[in-house]
């Protein structure tokens, strides 16, 4: 017995009732029924949940570059490429970045707030027995600022470090748990190339993409930055030259680049997207070949989130057909249940019943069957996300509006594909439907 409700006239509340008795009366068909807009409403959430923590992660990353920086750079050119495996004359090949190209952005290129030249080298990182394969980054002290770096301990890089060429040396958590398992790094001396730095300070890195050109002597993109050391760019200059040198399995190649990044921090993001043709057509006057690449995080989140819109449409679109299908399947059972009804629906309009009535009732069958495999579908979606995040550590976010519209879109299904069968009962003549066995 459904409870009275004040708000809801006696009528309809007759009607309701009927409704719920009549799907009663075939419990495993109508779980059977349900089970179509359940697992539709369970896939519209649960992957619209999937893309948006997808989506996030990856806005996430780019804001971590700033949104107000932007980042050149040096990338081996095509021919530098070619050359360099057929035969090239000149002992090393040279392309990238220069000094001079970071002075004229800076002193040029109007909004400029602060730029951030930086070398990247890869080589090995020894203390005592133990060495781990890391990048030696050749930096200046305002690079925990625009990069977005947490100090753990100790301190970065000063002023004073640049100037005198000082051997010291920052390093990531995970290289000190790789180098120091069993002691404190802060004070000690590790040892990089043919040199030893004195280790000032610890931090642990925002960003999760690598800071390095697409020069060789790195590991692959998107790997995380817990092999990093930071030197001032003074001694990497000064130690490392500016020629870099590989040699494995009997091949020798050597390349020399002033500099593998310039990062420039402008003063807003207006500044951004002005000054990007600028420094294009400042590169193209100095370099005679594109061997540098231009990376605006302002641009690429842009991109990211047009991308987002167009992957929640498509998920969405793909979870909406298990709706359909589930609406096409109540479509389906209440025809058969009309068929099996024609006496009792003879019955009813014998006894007064109006057109009406007989579509409400059947109506609110349909309606009952798709709001309730609705909720049903709201608990499970909302539960899944949690499991796929616990089981494959994938972020997934739950946006209220993704409830809401699968939700609503069930209700409308049950009225939708409930019409037809609804209107095909009330259209029955009475005689007829009372001579049907």
């Amino acid at each position: 017995m459904i409870p009275r409700l004040p708000f809801i006239p006696l009528p309809v509340l007759r009607t309701i009732e009927l409704g719920v008795k009549s799907l009663l009366l075939h419990k495993m068909r109508s779980a059977l029924t349900m089970l179509g807009i359940i697992f539709g409403v369970c896939s519209v959430i649960a992957m619209l949940a999937i893309g948006e923590g997808a989506s996030y992660e990856a806005q996430q990353a780019i804001k971590k570059l700033g949104s107000n920086n932007i980042l050149i750079r040096s990338v081996k050119a095509s021919e530098d490429t070619k050359s360099a495996g057929g035969g090239n004359r000149s002992w090393a090949v040279e392309y990238g970045l220069t000094y001079k190209d970071a002075a004229r952005m800076q002193t040029t290129v109007p909004g400029v707030k602060r730029v951030l030249p930086m070398r990247i080298i890869r080589d090995s990182i020894r203390f005592g027995q133990n060495s781990v394969e890391g990048q030696i980054i050749g930096t200046h002290p305002i690079y925990p600022e625009i990069a977005g770096m947490e100090i753990v301990r100790g301190r970065f890089l000063a002023d004073t470090d640049e100037t005198y060429m000082n051997n010291v040396c920052v390093i990531t958590v995970g290289l000190a748990e790789r180098l120091f398992p069993y002691q404190d790094p802060i004070e000690e001396e590790i040892r990089v190339g043919g040199d030893y730095y004195s280790v000032v300070g610890m931090v642990r890195e925002t960003s999760t993409e690598q800071k390095r050109p697409q020069s060789g002597g790195g590991a692959s993109p998107g790997q995380a930055l817990d092999s990093n050391i930071y030197i001032p760019l003074s001694a990497a200059r000064s130690r490392f030259g500016e020629t870099i040198i590989r040699r494995s399995a009997g091949t020798f190649e050597a390349e020399r680049v002033e500099l593998h990044q310039v990062t420039l921090q402008m003063e807003d993001i207006d500044a951004v997207e002005a000054a990007v043709p600028q420094i294009e057509a400042l590169l193209e006057k100095f370099h005679s070949k594109r061997d540098y690449e231009l990376i605006v995080p302002l641009q690429l989140l842009r991109q990211a989130e047009q991308t987002k819109k167009i992957f929640n449409i498509v998920l969405g679109s793909i979870a909406a057909i298990s709706l359909i299908v589930g609406g096409i399947g109540i479509m389906n059972i209440m025809l058969a249940t009309v068929t099996e009804r024609t006496r009792e629906i003879g019955v009813r309009r014998a006894l007064g019943a109006r057109k009406k009535d007989i579509v409400t009732q059947f109506l609110v069958e349909t309606v009952v069957l798709s709001v309730g495999g609705g909720l049903i579908g709201v608990v499970i979606g909302v539960i899944a996300p949690f499991v796929v995040e616990h089981l494959t550590e994938m972020k997934t976010i739950i946006t209220w509006w993704s409830v809401l519209i699968a939700f609503t879109i069930s209700g409308l299904v049950g009225v939708v594909f409930g019409l037809y069968p609804a209107s095909r009962a009330a259209d029955l003549s009475p005689i007829e439907a009372l001579r049907h066995e």
